[in-house]
């Protein structure tokens, strides 16, 4: 694998050793790893191991810079053909979020940091997967950032053991030295060790105080601040402000404790393992992931933050027992090299590595009608073909989610409720902030409106695809420009013409399926008994309308009554379908006939009814979702026609008939006829369509 670890800078800190760390392993086991940042003093050490670093601004928080960056940061991935890119702070993650969405790189961050819940900060949540150093950090992210807990991974940090082998303590008989390593923060709690450091000197004057480690640009007048402290607490015998040293682990040889005085919630504390590999044990406050490395009493000792007088008590009294020190000294080592050791780090982040590049995520967008959400199967089915290992979700309307419930080819749905939680743009928002939790690689948009195209672009997946109707198609990465001739294609090949872009092939004989459960038959059963229908085997079925705003779509109710005496003349019986607004329609129709068809209009939902239709031998209907629902089951259906093109709606099918009659104002695609008095339904009489139920029936007219 080729891993691209970015980070603000390479000076002296946990998170800068990590990532040094984290490289030499990669390059020793054949991988290539590369590290941008704005250089430092551990850069040396980088390129003596061979490995290639960048130097960027990525470490300031200027527009200015962080433009040009992604751009620069685009062109490195490209060049070295990174495979991941792994942000290790909130600038870098900007920047490379940006450039992998540009280079279609998959993208991952490490939180090494207690951060302010602000939009700055939410970038280190967006990956796919995320680590985290501690179950704090953990818990931060899910609670303030909205992470979903399966997309973090916990790697507690480590230190190289090898840096400490060789060591042979030097610690001095006659006096005894306190240490404390970090950057000069006051986040870092100095002025409360070197409180409690007056407060040890009075029970043991023969101690030695080294305060290890930089102050940044920024802090300086705090550094200051601690040296007037210094003189204050009349410790300037006993202080030595070391700065930044590259002789650490020679330093924690010589050292008999070591304190961690942080004040905030600290992400982990490297410096502790780095005492403990050394064989000090350590007084540390009782913040963040600071409890995941020490179990009090045992691996170290615990106070409270900001408390000189606890801390004091602590370090004194591990300084006058020495058994007790070298006991604690002794079991922090053996946890250390169980759970905390570069191998054990490194190994975990690679197998992250290798998870992310396996993983893939799909969303497929169809909000729209039941019977469009069924022309979907023959999609979802190639698409599962295409990416037999991949996490595959279907956003679809609350009304057609049903259709999809025992659907194998997807892992998973989410319903999009547009009358109550989902409803108006600030439900879309919220539904797009769910969608970016799941993290999708991919969404293919097979609604194509605005609504589906805002929620793919809000998803933040790398790749959306879709057709570009002029209505906010620009916002799909990869989009085919609808014209005349997509426009004229049959349903399902208009939507394998998205998937082409994900090299997915139509198959010479797409189908539609369904899956209605065992109690969805089970009712079905009970029904047709209740008619006694149960054990007869020709039964023709009837859908008495189309949905409600195509009411121009609907064969008369004269001509469905006659239809049904024709079929009981034969000796067949009928069954109707419909809606709870065909109550009114169906009562109708049997105070017309004399056949007295089998009436379950209103009894069925979408999934009863398509256990329903799977009984007849032959279903009727005009361009309606039953139509689909009966090409899914494999039902012979005669299809009718009027007010729309059949080659745009009809679903494919091994057994159907289509009637419609060219008349020069058809398909008008219009809910309300002006013209011929709804002609094209009109003309389609009864006896056409009984001329074909004899042939599904194989009789002879």
């Amino acid at each position: 694998m080729k891993i691209l670890q970015i980070v603000p800078e390479l000076n002296v800190g946990g998170v800068e050793t990590g990532t040094v760390d984290m490289a030499k392993y990669l390059i020793g086991h054949g991988h290539k790893p590369v590290v941008v940042s704005a250089g430092g003093l551990l850069v040396e050490e980088l390129q003596k191991y061979g490995v290639k670093h960048y130097q960027l601004p990525v470490h300031k928080k200027s527009l200015w810079t962080v433009v040009p960056a992604v751009k620069a940061l685009a062109e490195i991935i490209r060049k070295e053909q990174v495979d991941i890119v792994h942000a290790r702070s909130r600038v870098p993650a900007w920047i490379a979020f940006f450039a992998c969405r540009r280079t279609k790189t998959p993208f991952i961050t490490t939180c090494h940091g207690y951060y302010r819940k602000h939009l700055f900060s939410r970038v280190m949540g967006w990956p796919k997967l995320i680590i985290v150093p501690s179950q704090v950090i953990g818990r931060h992210m899910i609670e303030d950032f909205g992470v979903a807990p399966p997309n973090i991974r916990l790697i507690a940090r480590s230190v190289d053991l090898e840096k400490f082998r060789a060591l042979k303590p030097e610690r001095p008989k006659n006096e005894y030295i306190v240490s404390i390593i970090g950057r000069i923060t006051p986040l870092k709690g100095h002025e409360y060790f070197l409180k409690a450091m007056a407060k040890v000197l009075r029970n043991i004057p023969n101690i030695k105080i080294w305060v290890i480690g930089d102050v940044p640009p920024e802090k300086a007048a705090y550094k200051e601040e601690l040296q007037i402290l210094v003189k204050r607490l009349g410790l300037v015998e006993y202080v030595e402000f070391l700065g930044h040293r590259k002789d650490v682990p020679q330093l924690l040889a010589k050292t008999h404790c070591l304190v961690l005085s942080t004040v905030t919630e600290e992400a982990f504390g490297r410096v502790i393992l780095e005492a403990q590999a050394a064989g000090v044990p350590v007084v540390a406050t009782k913040v963040g992931g600071v409890v995941d490395i020490i179990d009090e009493g045992r691996t170290g000792l615990l106070v409270l933050p900001k408390d000189p007088e606890g801390m004091a008590q602590a370090v004194v009294k591990l300084l006058r027992d020495k058994n007790l020190a070298a006991r604690i000294a002794h079991e922090a080592k053996v946890k250390l090299e169980s759970k905390f050791t570069l191998e054990h780090m490194a190994s975990q982040t690679v197998a992250v590595y290798e998870e992310l590049l396996r993983s893939l995520r799909i969303l497929v967008i169809k909000l729209s009608s039941m019977g469009d959400v069924v022309l979907v199967t023959a999609s979802l089915k190639a698409i599962r073909k295409k990416f037999p290992n991949a996490q595959i979700d279907c956003l679809v309307g609350k009304s057609s989610s049903e259709i999809l419930r025992h659907c194998p080819y997807i892992d998973g749905l989410v319903v999009y409720d547009p009358e109550h939680k989902d409803r108006g743009y600030g439900g879309l928002y919220k539904l797009a902030e769910k969608l970016r939790q799941s993290k999708y690689d991919k969404v293919i948009d097979f609604q194509n409106n605005i609504r589906s195209h805002l929620l793919a672009f809000l998803s933040f997946s790398q790749e959306t695809f879709g057709y570009d109707y002029g209505k906010l198609g620009f916002l799909l990465s990869r989009a085919i420009r609808f014209s005349e001739e997509t426009k004229a294609l049959p349903p399902v090949e208009h939507q394998f013409q998205v998937l082409k872009m994900l090299d997915i092939k139509m198959p010479a004989q797409p189908s539609l399926e369904l899956w209605p459960a065992q109690d969805d038959e089970t009712y079905v059963r009970g029904l047709l008994e209740s008619e006694w229908l149960g054990n007869v085997d020709k039964v023709v079925g009837i859908n008495l309308s189309a949905s409600e705003r195509w009411k121009t779509k609907n064969w008369p109710l004269s001509y469905i009554a006659q239809l049904c005496d024709l079929c009981a003349h034969k000796g067949w019986r009928v069954l109707m379908t419909g809606q709870q607004r065909d109550l009114e329609a169906a009562r109708e129709i049997l105070q017309m006939t004399k056949a007295k068809p089998a009436n379950f209009v209103g009894k069925t939902d979408i999934m009863q009814l398509a256990a329903l239709i799977k009984h007849c031998k032959v279903f009727i209907t005009p361009d309606s979702a039953p139509m689909h629902l009966a090409a899914a089951v494999a039902t012979p259906f005669i299809a009718l026609f009027g007010p729309t093109d059949s080659q745009r709606h009809l679903p494919p099918a091994k057994e159907f008939v289509v009637l419609k009659k060219d008349l020069s104002c058809a398909p008008c695609y219009s809910s309300h006829c002006r013209v011929l008095n709804h002609a094209c339904m009109n003309q389609i009489t009864p006896q056409e369509v009984m001329a074909q139920v004899e042939k599904f029936m194989r009789i002879e007219p």
